[in-house]
């Protein structure tokens, strides 16, 4: 299967503190919607996760959205894939070293600011899309 990305970002960081923010429910829950809190029992294909995605400016809930996640992929300092058990949609995050940092690409358009959060967290500045 080929992959496109559709958002891309390059962090200065190595890749395994990139793959670390990617994968540990605490740092997942700084940069990608921040609050909106995670759950993930085991890192492991298979697996059920869960994102609570909380109300904010960017959203229109008025209440907390509990979401079930499937782990598709998990290729350790690679590749983290799972599902949205509601859809179906795939959302992948593929890691790459370049020129001394570390590439992060996403399936999945409209993760530009996403992505800015997480370059943020790997490099030690504010989160900029809160």
């Amino acid at each position: 299967m080929s992959y496109e990305a559709n958002s891309t970002i390059l962090i200065v960081g190595d890749v395994e503190t990139v793959w670390n923010a990617l994968t540990d429910q605490c740092k997942l829950t700084q940069w990608y919607v921040p609050g909106s809190p995670w759950e993930i029992p085991k890192l492991k294909s298979g697996e059920k996760m869960t994102f609570t995605l909380k109300p904010n400016a960017h959203n229109k809930l008025t209440e907390k959205l509990p979401m079930s996640l499937t782990i598709e992929k998990v290729i350790p300092l690679h590749e983290f894939s799972f599902y949205v058990d509601s859809n179906q949609t795939l959302i992948s995050f593929v890691l790459e070293r370049e020129n001394g940092g570390t590439r992060v690409s996403t399936n999945m358009r409209g993760f530009d600011e996403s992505l800015a959060n997480l370059k943020a967290l790997v490099e030690g500045k504010e989160i900029p899309y809160i």
